[in-house]
């Protein structure tokens, strides 16, 4: 009997486990299992950490390319096998009724794209496992917050449906309970807007909300792998010079909960500044929230102040895993993190983007600090133009008052024609005018109007989110949360703290100072003379051996 696609039990040579479970020359590839797993494995073996849980290889992902949906004939039984097997190690179990063990489904391709592909979190909620956390944890509002959260970004990921189906219902709810934020909502009131979100579902998907968890999962998986072409991917991919055949990874991992309560967050940081290079932790943190709220562009952050008032043993473990990555992997990490009921937990580390003279000084002052070597250092700035990298210092004359003040995500000094439109941005660049783009909060859909402008403002949002980083990745000057910024209804105007701006009216911001002016202001251009030699002797120094 001929068989197109391998049974349950040969394709289990495809999947793995965090932590890795073998000799630390065994790991596999990031080819095989994604940068990110690749680096969850790796900051287990340093002690770090980081949730278990497994990955389906890439070539999951590849064979779904190919065969669709019939590539997952017989995968609930790897999954259930797998999620066993994890289940056992913490104490939990998939979809029960008394110690409910909830997952994360998340996407890992070989080389970093971030925000590009989808996340379901909350994985493994039902009417019986919900009971279930409600008595495992005591905390009603954990398990309330979780329920909504779950149904609305499995609609949204594994159905497609639009995320304003949902923000209309919580307007209305918060309006109705005379409440600005959903922070504010207590047990009950969640609770309620989790069964609304179950009801719209349900309206709009044709059918009831999945009550079976093994079902829950295999959509998710399944969203994962479908994001690997989405067109935000595919527009990435083409801008970085990725391979649409490579596939993505896809990584399931036992959820830890930075929405327990005033001592649990989430936060994404950088080991050093990616706008400047400064030797300084870079982190925005959230309490009370789970890692989607920081890193989606929609939420104003705190900083390591308010991590470490609320967890201070956490920020202290913080504080010396900066090292710890960047001996590990030598280079500036960006990475994820959730503290849980004052518990630090790794969620992620790569080599974080930066703008040119970020890179520039990193490169310099890792090879000072004996981390790599001259040659390891050249080796991270591969592909950069080292005569064209400059640090820009805006002028304005003097008693020049500032439209608004933001929150400097991306250095640097752009002028240009405001734009409030993500539609427009490619038409006033083909009449040759340099844009910058204002929005209310950046989605990672953005990217290609991202790519166009020069600058990208926005209202809310904090400097770690996929947008800013992408943002930085393309050298564009970034400003987040920006004080009195609104847009309105047309996207054709925007007031900035009072004064109304046009579209097409000529702005300036200033990624250093987050200084948004009106009208073109001169910059001054300062070479980094000094680093730039630094690396001409290495590369000297290097032709002469």
């Amino acid at each position: 009997m001929s068989r197109r696609f391998r049974l349950p039990t040969e394709r289990a040579a495809d999947v793995f486990r965090i932590p890795h479970e073998g000799a630390e020359d065994t790991l596999p590839s990031k080819e095989i299992v994604g940068s990110k797993a690749h680096n969850l494995m790796r900051m287990a073996q340093r002690g770090l950490p980081v949730p278990p849980g497994f990955i389906l290889g890439t070539g999951f992902c590849r064979a779904y390319l190919e065969h669709g949906a019939l590539a997952l004939e017989g995968v609930d039984e790897l999954l259930e096998s797998e999620l066993d097997a994890l289940g056992a190690r913490m104490g939990r179990h998939f979809g029960d009724a008394k110690r409910p063990l909830l997952v994360s489904v998340r996407s890992g391709a070989a080389v970093s794209m971030p925000g590009m592909m989808e996340t379901v979190l909350n994985v493994g909620l039902t009417d019986a496992s919900l009971r279930g956390l409600l008595r495992m944890t005591g905390n009603p509002r954990l398990a309330a917050d979780c329920h909504r959260r779950f149904i609305q970004q499995f609609a949204e990921v594994a159905h497609g449906i639009a995320p304003k189906r949902f923000e209309a219902i919580l307007a209305a709810k918060l309006a109705e309970e005379k409440l600005d934020r959903v922070e504010e909502l207590d047990s009950r009131t969640l609770g309620e807007l989790a069964a609304a979100y179950a009801q719209e579902f349900e309206a709009l998907a044709g059918e009831p909300f999945p009550s079976s968890p093994l079902r829950q999962l295999r959509q998710s998986v399944e969203a994962v792998l479908k994001s690997w072409m989405s067109e935000r991917a595919q527009s990435y991919r083409k801008l970085n010079g990725i391979a649409d055949h490579a596939g993505t990874a896809t990584i399931v991992q036992a959820m830890v909960f930075g929405n327990a309560g005033p001592s649990s967050g989430s936060g994404v940081g950088f080991t050093r500044n990616p706008s400047d290079g400064t030797k300084a932790l870079y982190v925005d943190y959230l309490t009370n929230a789970q890692g989607e709220d920081v890193v989606a562009g929609r939420t104003n952050a705190l900083g390591m102040e308010e991590l470490e008032r609320r967890a201070p043993e956490a920020h202290r473990l913080l504080l010396g895993a900066r090292d710890l990555l960047e001996g590990e992997f030598r280079d500036m990490q960006d990475f994820e993190f959730t503290v849980e009921e004052g518990r630090l937990y790794m969620l992620q580390a790569r080599s974080g983007k930066r703008t040119p003279l970020a890179a520039l000084r990193i490169a310099v002052d890792l090879v000072h600090e004996g981390g790599i070597t001259p040659e390891a250092g050249l080796a991270l700035l591969d592909g950069l133009d080292l005569n064209a990298i400059e640090a820009v210092e805006l002028s304005p004359p003097a008693g020049t008052k500032p439209l608004a003040r933001a929150v400097p995500a991306s250095a640097g000094v752009a002028a240009g024609a405001a734009v409030f439109d993500t539609s427009r941005v490619a038409a006033l660049k083909r009449e040759g005018k340099a844009v910058v783009l204002v929005r209310e909060q950046t989605e990672t859909a953005d990217i290609q109007a991202l790519a166009d402008a020069e600058a990208l403002v926005t209202a809310h949002g904090a400097r770690t989110s996929h947008a800013a980083v992408v943002a930085r990745q393309l050298g564009k000057v970034c400003l987040v949360g920006c004080e009195g910024l609104s847009i309105g209804e047309s996207l054709r105007r925007g007031t900035f703290g009072g004064v109304e701006i046009e579209e097409g009216e000529t702005i300036t911001v200033d990624g250093t100072t987050g200084l948004v002016f009106r009208g073109e202001i001169a910059a001054k251009k300062v070479k980094p003379k000094k680093l730039v030699e630094e690396v001409q002797r290495w590369r000297k120094a290097g032709t002469k051996r």
